[in-house]
């Protein structure tokens, strides 16, 4: 078993045990990687009351600050996974890297709001280059029987990195300030940058070829940013902001158009093929509309309405970052041998079991009795659920296109939350100043969970009714390929060079 050479002319890399030295620091490497774009898109969540306090801004402010990293992920993140195929995985995974460090940089000696956003949007550009790339390189570099584990493993430190930020991210805005939340990826990158370059090794898609599709991510990115700009600002009812709204949608009908007649679209329509992939990838947009909206709101709902600091606020997170780095490994196991319906149906089941409870926060909420019940509920959802996920997407569908599925199941991660936190406050009745008082917040909150379970239950039902058959391994152990059809596995035929296929 070997993964893509660098080049042509060089011989293949044979393909990394997870237990050798190399393996692990290729684990290592991508964790750190990944965990950069997780850590920051929840750790700036707890510093949105500090951020808008020191600006003097208002709640659109706010969801610009999440959104325009959000926006550039999520409309260039099938850019990245394209790229890391054709050119390179390490490669453009380690140029994601120092963007998304220089993009920090940036935001934390912003002077005003309007470079913030600017900064952040740049952030997300970074991201998008490395996010793809990160669990791709687990897919070239680690062996076939080692990569259940290792995903599960990225997955749970990956996880881990999202729950931490809270924590993290109060710790600092109460004490050196809100702008060491983007400060601190700066040094993260310092390590991850010349582990990749000395230690991972290189790989790309053999069959990627022809021109680059500016024209998909040109509409693609645009049609994001009007639909995302006309539901931050459509309590206004203005003609510009209605304008943008049908103009956003004529954008994303034209993407899908050139899609479809390129020879060399940025979205082959032939990957949704798979019906697997396909059904995974509407279980991901619910789930984590809802996950998106979730974390949001519960941070600011914890300092405006229960009196939390910030840090208590951040810590009130820790149950679900424990259960991620404890099980977060064997559920990608287990996933594995039980196939991905009931972990993609369970899971979302008890992450709206979790919003319903956190309905029970409001003024003077108490940690152990109303939080901690919603964060333990919530938490044992994403364990059943992220690996899993994430294994599914990967295999089913051919281990040289990893980087553009991968793309699109995070492409559509971020698309989800995007809208998700430019629609619930619409949605919720959420006004301009209102995490500025702790009655309309308080009622436009419980509103806003209702919606982010229906989400959720949405994401169960979908992957009950579509996600049908169990991904098994491959049917002999020199095949490269897991099936993921609904028919039993058919018998091992030879290939024209003496080996097995599936």
């Amino acid at each position: 078993m070997t993964v893509p050479a660098e080049s042509p002319d060089t011989p293949p890399v044979p393909a990394v045990a997870l237990a050798s030295a190399r393996g692990r620091w290729i684990l290592l490497t991508t964790v750190l990687g990944s965990t950069m774009a997780m850590l920051d898109g929840t750790v700036v969540n707890v510093a949105l009351p500090r951020i808008g306090e020191d600006l003097d801004a208002d709640l659109a402010v706010l969801q610009w600050t999440v959104n325009a990293y959000l926006l550039t992920l999520a409309g260039l993140i099938l850019v990245g996974g394209s790229l890391s195929d054709r050119f390179g995985r390490r490669r453009i995974f380690t140029l994601g890297v120092v963007w998304f460090a220089v993009g920090s940089l940036l935001c934390g000696i912003a002077p005003n709001a309007g470079v913030l956003i600017a900064a952040r949007a740049l952030q997300g550009i970074g991201g998008a280059l490395l996010a793809p790339g990160s669990l791709a390189l687990i897919q070239a570099s680690i062996r076939a029987d080692d990569r259940g584990r290792a995903i599960g493993l990225w997955s749970g430190f990956g996880g881990v990195g999202a729950a931490v930020g809270p924590f993290l991210g109060g710790w600092l805005v109460d004490g050196p300030g809100w702008r060491w939340v983007f400060l601190l990826n700066v040094p993260l990158a310092a390590v991850c940058v010349p582990v990749a370059l000395r230690q991972v090794p290189e790989s790309r898609d053999a069959q990627a070829h022809g021109r680059f599709d500016v024209a998909g991510a040109a509409l693609g990115a645009s049609a994001l940013g009007l639909v995302t700009y006309a539901l931050i600002e459509a309590r206004s009812g203005s003609p510009a902001v209605m304008a943008a709204a049908v103009l956003g949608v004529l954008l994303g009908a034209a993407f899908v158009y050139v899609e479809r007649r390129r020879a060399d679209p940025m979205v082959p329509p032939d990957i949704f093929a798979s019906r697997l992939f396909t059904a995974v990838n509407l279980v991901t947009l619910c789930v984590y509309a809802a996950i998106g909206g979730f974390f949001f709101l519960v941070v600011l709902q914890l300092q405006v309405v229960s009196g939390y600091s910030a840090l208590a606020a951040g810590a009130a997170m820790l149950p679900t970052t424990l259960l991620m780095l404890l099980l977060s490994a064997r559920s990608g196991e287990i996933g594995e041998r039980i196939g991905p319906r009931i972990p993609l149906t369970v899971g979302p089941l008890l992450c709206a079991a979790g919003t319903l409870l956190m309905l029970r926060v409001g003024p003077a909420a108490s940690y152990v009795t109303d939080v901690l019940p919603a964060m333990i509920v919530l938490g044992m959802g994403l364990v059943a659920l992220v690996a899993p996920l994430t294994s599914t997407v990967l295999a089913s569908v051919d281990p040289g296109r990893a980087g553009l599925a991968s793309g699109i199941n995070n492409a559509a991660a971020r698309v989800a939350g995007l809208l998700a936190v430019a629609a619930l406050p619409l949605l919720s009745g959420m006004g301009p100043e209102s995490y500025r008082s702790a009655t309309q917040f308080d009622a436009a909150f419980g509103r806003a969970m209702l919606w982010c379970t229906g989400a959720f239950l949405a994401g169960a039902a979908v992957a009950w009714a579509t996600v049908r058959s169990p991904v098994s391994k491959a049917c002999h152990p020199q095949c490269r390929t897991y099936c993921a059809v609904s028919a039993p596995p058919l018998e091992p035929r030879e290939r024209g060079d003496g080996t097995a296929a599936g």
